[in-house]
Parts: structure tokens; sequence; C-alpha cells
């Protein structure tokens, strides 16, 4: 198993990510026209209508980075009703139509309890939990027919070492992310996803079956656009400089802000190519950008506590004022939106295909 990463969906009480994801879902409702498209033109069904084994009639789903719920029942229901309509166009009819299994996968800190306490009772799939880091292994080999994730694979595995060594000119003081950081920054952040997105596709091609399918929402930074420009990148950096305005006031020390460094990257449809094209296992069928709508200061500071709060406490320590630190960026996101720019704010839809094994 890899190493799992510090930033997951934590928050707790007001700020849980159950009360506090509607940006995300708003992605995957956004999203429901292209997973139903890729299904329809994408999916391979000759296996199951012409096999009369009962194994080979169970469609297997994994959605890695499931967090507590609900969004991933929501997503996880649009796949199954795509693909039963899509076998339903290919004239399998009652017992003819496999069973689904759903795996919903996330590290083993996950509130798994509160997500099978929520699943849906009239739901069409037997669920199952699967606990690990999807930087690894996960899953049987040639297990898995479509795999979702959904505002999960930008997380890497850890942040980079190099921006935490005051030795390395990547060193990130008084920043916690690449947006508007060095180029020696940027170029140790870039590396870092490449390597973790390596890591992914290696494990999911061992996992998908032949023909099986891969569809990632994710963040993503339109090519050509400067990652200093990206929204995402901004409203990172913008919790950078609330740490340093509370550092300033003695609050907490300039040195834990210099060692503070979050573990996401945004990257290009450029870069994913590029990594999808070297690992060779898959193929790109589809690309799409779904634009983002002007999002709320306080509902998009409040989306980003519920993922920050478990590594912000964890660096700082229990005693940080997390109420501070929020408060401060909902009142910078209310100055800075005021020129928010759609097209530097989409989400990448990417559906991949595995490859023939031979």
């Amino acid at each position: 198993m890899a190493d799992e990463p510090a930033f997951r969906m934590s928050g707790s009480g007001n700020y849980s990510y159950s009360k506090n994801s509607g940006y995300q879902r708003n992605i995957i409702e956004a999203a429901k026209e292209l997973i139903s498209k890729a299904i329809s033109e994408k999916l391979e069904t000759s296996n199951f209508a012409s096999s009369s084994s009962n194994s080979s009639k169970t469609f297997r789903i994994a959605d890695l980075g499931c967090s507590e719920g609900p969004n991933t029942f929501l997503a996880v229901q649009n796949i199954v009703d795509a693909v039963e309509l899509k076998f339903k166009h290919h004239g399998l009819v009652g017992s003819q139509l496999p069973d689904f299994q759903v795996f919903f996968s996330d590290i083993s800190s996950n509130d798994f309890n509160k997500l099978f306490i929520s699943l849906p009772p009239e739901r069409k799939y037997y669920a199952t939990g699967v606990p690990g880091s999807f930087h690894g292994r996960l899953f049987p080999g040639a297990s898995l027919h479509f795999v979702h994730s959904s505002y999960s694979v930008q997380i890497l595995s850890r942040a980079p070492k190099e921006v935490e060594d005051k030795n390395s000119l990547a060193w990130n003081k008084g920043r916690i992310h690449y947006g508007n950081a060095s180029n020696e920054t940027f170029k140790a952040y870039e590396a870092q996803f490449l390597k973790d997105m390596e890591s992914f596709l290696n494990a999911r091609a061992h996992e998908v079956v032949h023909g099986g399918l891969v569809a990632l929402l994710l963040p993503g930074c339109p090519n050509e656009t400067p990652h200093s420009e990206l929204f995402f990148n901004k409203a990172t950096e913008l919790i950078g400089t609330c740490l340093m305005d509370m550092a300033k006031k003695g609050i907490i020390s300039e040195e834990k802000v210099d060692s503070f460094n979050i573990p996401t990257f945004n990257p290009s449809m450029q870069q994913l190519e590029a990594v999808v094209k070297r690992n060779g296992c898959f193929s790109i069928e589809m690309v799409d950008a779904i634009p983002q709508k002007k999002p709320q200061p306080k509902a998009l500071s409040s989306t980003m506590r519920s993922g920050m709060e478990g590594m912000t406490k964890k660096h700082f320590g229990d005693e940080f004022d997390l109420d501070m630190l929020f408060d401060l960026l909902s009142k910078k996101f209310e100055e800075s939106f005021s020129n928010f720019d759609p097209e530097k704010a989409v989400t990448q839809f990417v559906l991949l295909k595995r490859k023939d094994r031979n």
C-alpha cells in the first residue's frame, strides 16, 4: 500500500464535508451528461452479452476518494443508471442484466461508518468499503469495469520534499503552495504530481479490465493559462496570506508557515496527456471542460475548511484558531472575487480506456 496523505475531507460539526460539499456536488451534477455519453459511446458490453457464467455478470464500479458522502452516492447512481441503460439498449433484460457491485474507497482514516449509515436504502448495487491510498494498488487484477474519481487525483501523496528544505532552491518560504511561488517550487510540485499520477495509472492498469473506463473530474489549468492566474491556486494562496497575517500578529510563528505546504496540484490538459501517454496503458477517449459559476465567499471558505481542518490542526496544533483563519479567508475572498474569471476556474473531465494488455 502507498503511504496515505495527510490531506482528507475531515471537517467536523458545521464544517463537515457532508455539510460543505455543495461545490463538488455541482460538479458531479454538471458531469452527469458526460458520464452518460462516455458509457453510451465507449463502454464495451460484449463480454456480458456473450457470457453465461454468473461470475462475469457482476459489473464492478469503484469510486476513489469517496469521502463520507453524500456526493459519492450521486456519482455512483449516475454511473449505474447509464450502464443499465446501455445494457438494455443492447437487448439485455431481466436476469440477463448484471449485478452491480460498488467499491467506495478512501484513505483508512475516512469516516466509513458515516458513509455506510447514509447509504441510499433503495440502491441498485451491493456496497463495499475499500480503505487505502489510490496512489497504490487497491483491487485484484482485472476486477474493475468502471473507475470514477471526482476532485481527488489532484491531491498529492505528499508535499514535495524540496519545498520544505531550507537548503533547496525550491524552499517555499512564506508561502503554502506553488501558484505564485518560484519556478523551482512549481517544478517540484509538478514533478511530485507526475510521479503520483504515474503511480495512480500503474495501479489502475492492473485493476481495470481490458476496455474498462476511468473517469476523472479534477480542477485543472486551461492550456496557456499561467498557474499563478488559476482560480484554485489563487484561492489556496490566499490561505497562505491569512496565515502570514496571523504570524505577523504573533499568533503563530513564521517558521510554522514556512514548513506548511498544501499537497495539491491542478494540472493542465497537456500535463495530463503527457503522463497518460508515457504510461502507455490507457487511451484518452474524451476530454471536456466544465465551467465554474462564481462561488460564494463564505461557502467556499467553509468548503476549504472541511478539507483542510485536519492537516491544519496537525501542523499548527489542536489549539490553533481555525475560526480566525477561515473568517480571514472569507473576507479575502469577498475582496478578490470581484475579478472572478470563469475561464480560469474550470473542472476537467477526462475519460480513459484500458488498452489491450497484449
